[in-house]
């Protein structure tokens, strides 16, 4: 009997642990480079690392557990990827933290007020997605403008990636950026030291400004809800689970407001490690997959202790580099936003529009391009609806 009850855990424990493992090999960097984006100093970093990882494994273990359902809730990668976009430097790293607790805000107020997250929803995919792809394509296109300059470290890395999207996509990325860092760390020569061990939590004065609200809190938001939320309820339902809504927006946005005060970033529902820890192999009956994501979230603890050698890592690495190690992360996410952007064909231009601008990096009184871009592609749909046909 104890045998069997072994054997009856060991398939979520692992479908946990392959989910947690590869979403943070596969992440990590595009945070890091977020935090150098915003100006975040080495400590603030391992602050914010560590206390995501230990809060997003606290909230997967305690959601998963009460509603009995693999709720794995992690960072917003794609939100990530805007932070670390040219268009938010000069922000400040208060700022940018302003504006995180108030884009937490507006996660829980989604929760408590659904009718705002059917606002959300009512924006197009095309536009969203283009606003997307737009915020990454910095990220996705920096792997191969790297490979002119060091492409004894890149080139290999690339080959890897396609070789395994092509026999294991779900360890491409992981098992790429791991290749990434070991080739860049002895080239380089990039160490670290046993202060690196340390852990400390940086208290965090937010501060609010335009910029703070228009280029991190409401972009972040849009981000986090089309990019995360929304698709992972989507994923979660196409297994047969019906998330409770309510519990995760309004648990995720306070989690987010709070952590925030020590240099946090925005927590959401998972997407594919959702996937990965919903789907069949997780578990043949769907009633215990919810183990999966409980070992998951003891991984994420787990990986909190080595934030500061990650850091110190990163930190030493050649910015051209980290991004394109990152960037690799993202590629299926830029396809799968370019795939939607031209599903419709009125959409087409308003949602090509959209990545431009988005891509383009512009700020307008010290608003950055994603929320502009989103704007115009709402203004250009508007327009072309009212357009007679001759």
């Amino acid at each position: 009997m104890a045998l069997k009850a072994i054997s009856d855990l060991r398939a979520p424990i692992l479908a946990g642990t392959v989910a947690s493992v590869t979403g943070v090999a596969a992440s990590t960097g595009i945070l890091l480079s977020a935090c150098v984006a915003i100006g975040a100093t080495k400590e603030q970093s391992v602050s914010m690392l560590a206390i995501l990882l230990v809060f997003y494994g606290a909230l997967s273990i305690a959601l998963s557990w009460k509603f009995k359902m693999p709720l794995s809730i992690v960072w917003s990668t794609p939100g990530a990827a805007l932070l670390a976009g040219a268009s938010v430097s000069g922000i400040g790293f208060n700022n940018a933290m302003g504006g995180i607790l108030v884009c937490g805000f507006l996660l829980a107020l989604t929760g408590l007020w659904p009718k705002l997250g059917e606002l959300i929803s009512a924006i197009p995919k095309s536009i969203a997605s283009a606003m997307l792809a737009g915020v990454i394509f910095s990220f996705c296109v920096a792997p191969f403008a790297a490979s002119a300059s060091y492409p004894a470290l890149v080139l290999p890395v690339i080959a890897v990636w396609v070789l395994l999207y092509w026999l294991a996509p779900v360890w491409a990325s992981p098992v790429a950026i791991v290749l990434a860092f070991t080739l860049i760390g002895f080239n380089q020569g990039l160490s670290v030291s046993s202060a690196d061990w340390l852990i400390t939590l940086e208290v965090v004065q937010q501060s609010f400004s335009l910029a703070s609200i228009f280029t991190i809190a409401l972009p972040l938001y849009l981000v986090t809800m089309a990019a995360q939320n929304i698709p992972g309820i989507a994923i979660m339902k196409s297994y047969g689970y019906q998330v409770p809504f309510r519990a995760v927006l309004t648990t995720t946005g306070i989690s987010t407001v709070i952590a925030s005060f020590f240099g946090g970033f925005v927590m959401n529902l998972a997407a594919i490690t959702a996937a990965l820890n919903a789907n069949e192999q997780a578990h043949k009956d769907p009633s215990k997959r919810w183990i999966a994501s409980v070992s998951g979230g003891a991984v994420y603890i787990i990986f909190a202790l080595l934030t500061g050698l990650a850091v110190a890592f990163v930190y030493q690495t050649p910015r051209e580099l980290l991004l394109a190690a990152s960037g690799l992360a993202l590629l299926p996410t830029i396809v799968n936003a370019f795939n939607v952007m031209v599903e419709k064909a009125d959409e087409r231009l308003p949602a090509v529009i959209t990545f431009l601008i988005a891509s383009s990096g512009i700020a307008f009184f010290q608003v950055g391009a994603a929320f502009w871009a989103i704007l115009a592609g709402m203004v250009v749909i508007q327009l072309l609806k009212l357009r007679k046909p001759f």
